[in-house]
Formats: C-alpha cells, structure tokens, sequence
C-alpha cells in the first residue's frame, strides 16, 4: 500500500529541512513526498531543491490559500492512502 504525504509550504524555511528529513526517516518506504509551495519569499524553495531525490514531486506558485494548495498536493497523489503534514 502506498502512502502519500502532502506538505503545504509557504516561507517556511525554518521548519522545511526537518520536515523532509523526518519523512524520510520513516521505517515505511512506499510512500511519496509531494511538496506545495505558496510562491515562497525566503528560501524555502532552496531548501526544496536540495532534496528534490527525496520529494516525487513538488511546485512552487501562487495558490489561493491553504485549502486551494492541499487540493493541488491531492491531484498530483498515487498513493492509497492521503496524507497531510505540516511543514512546522
């Protein structure tokens, strides 16, 4: 059964990088990792892009808010299950 894990974003860089990393720690591997970034000003999207190996997919524009970018992070899911996990 595959597992996906969607974090909505948006200047987030303080927490990001541990976020992905937490994921990815995770003893469960069928999973994937979907990114939705709300036209980040800091350096969010950096942090995306260091660990684009570990995210399946991931886009970085300007949304109409939280609810508007988790539907966006569920159109892009394969997985069985749907996961939503903050950034922070």
């Amino acid at each position: 059964m595959k597992i996906s894990i969607i974090t909505v974003t948006k200047n987030s860089e303080k927490f990001l990088e541990e976020c992905i990393l937490s994921v990815d720690r995770q003893s469960y591997k069928n999973y994937e990792n979907i990114i939705i970034d709300g036209n980040s000003t800091d350096n969010t999207v950096d942090i995306i892009k260091r660990y684009e190996k570990k995210i399946a997919y991931w886009a970085s524009e300007k949304d109409k808010g939280l609810y508007d970018a988790m539907n966006k992070g569920i159109n892009k899911c394969s997985g069985d299950i749907i996961g939503i996990l903050n950034s922070d």
